[in-house]
């Protein structure tokens, strides 16, 4: 598979947060920092998705904005 993004971070998935409709995963990555992607139950079920398995966390953001108070 090849992809247009190009923030592409390898982890290991180390949780995994369920809810009504959506779950949320949570990638650690191989610095420590943890990314958390919520996504669909059935997306969860399709991909196989279990804490331990290695996954990718995607970025693809034509912005981002940074505030401050």
């Amino acid at each position: 598979m090849r992809l247009s993004a190009r923030n592409q971070l390898k982890g290991v998935i180390c949780g995994i947060d369920t809810g009504s409709v959506n779950d949320v995963v949570k990638i650690k990555l191989a610095s420590g920092d943890i990314v958390s992607a919520t996504i669909t139950k059935q997306s969860v079920k399709e991909l196989g998705l279990e804490v331990g398995k290695e996954a990718y966390a995607v970025i693809k953001a034509s912005s981002v904005i940074v505030a401050v108070d």
